[in-house]
């Protein structure tokens, strides 16, 4: 069976508090976006691990995906083995959800194979134990996120017709320094407040982790520089970076980036 997990922006993203477990708490609206990892799994006498496309750090084994399936095993005995396949394309550390995504279209999948057809709710509980952002791929709709970022609750907002465009300079961004210059504290105004109305976005549709990161890295502020020159209607760095992505009424004229920047557009 072959799926495609998708990456996802962030409309605003808040840190609203530090919790005693050491992570914090955040707000966020999360919306799915049409640039796609490739994953295969096969039943198979033997298993398997391959990955192709943009090259994944680390040992196999810390993969999301092989911790998906580990996890199901402590539940489900004697479940058959997996050959797996993961072809790279979403960049890595930008912001993007990509492993969490990876992770959570590969629960799904494994619930397939293994007939255990596992209810979303379930496969939201063992996606949460992956990763804050794993959950939201389960249903894979629009949502505001709290808590860790496990807490969903849906949204009815569209970005129909609109032109998506997201560059990213290669630069990865770890948790820590994203949190660094950040100081938690609730929004002003709701966040769902602010989404209703499009006018607002510009001034009012914050990620807070942009103060720190664009401080460390001016390249990524330069990016949603020129996004907003060149006529988007909102722009943001998406999650904690490095990734920022312009929206646009209509599809942009060619807007000049380095040769080695990752760079996508789409009509959503």
């Amino acid at each position: 069976m072959i799926s495609f997990p998708n990456a996802k922006i962030n409309l605003g993203l808040h840190i609203t508090s530090k919790r005693k477990d050491g992570y914090h708490e955040i707000e966020t609206c999360m919306v799915p976006i049409p640039l796609f990892d490739a994953l295969e799994m096969i039943l198979d006498k033997k298993a398997s691990w391959e990955s192709t496309g943009t090259p994944i750090p680390g040992e196999p084994k810390d993969n999301l995906i092989l911790q998906a399936q580990q996890l199901l095993r402590k539940d489900f005995q004697g479940l058959p083995n997996l050959k797996i396949h993961l072809h790279k394309n979403i960049p890595m550390g930008a912001g993007l959800g990509g492993g969490s995504a990876d992770a959570a279209f590969a629960l799904k999948l494994m619930s397939n194979l293994y007939d255990l057809h596992l209810e979303d709710f379930f496969l939201e509980e063992y996606a949460a134990q992956l990763g804050s952002d794993c959950p939201f791929f389960v249903e894979n709709t629009p949502k505001i996120a709290r808590g860790r970022g496990e807490i969903l609750e849906p949204i009815d907002i569209s970005l129909k017709g609109s032109h998506l465009v997201l560059i990213n300079p290669g630069i990865h961004i770890g948790t820590k320094e994203a949190y660094a210059g950040v100081t938690p504290a609730m929004p002003k105004v709701k966040l769902e407040e602010v989404l209703a109305d499009r006018s607002r976005w510009k001034e009012e549709l914050v990620n807070d982790f942009e103060v720190s990161v664009f401080a460390n890295h001016p390249e990524v502020s330069e990016i949603k520089e020129k996004l907003y020159a060149a006529g988007a209607y909102y722009a943001s760095m998406s999650g904690s970076g490095s990734t920022v992505f312009g929206l646009f009424e209509e599809q942009p004229s060619t807007i000049e980036f380095p040769e080695d920047y990752f760079h996508f557009e789409t009509l959503l």
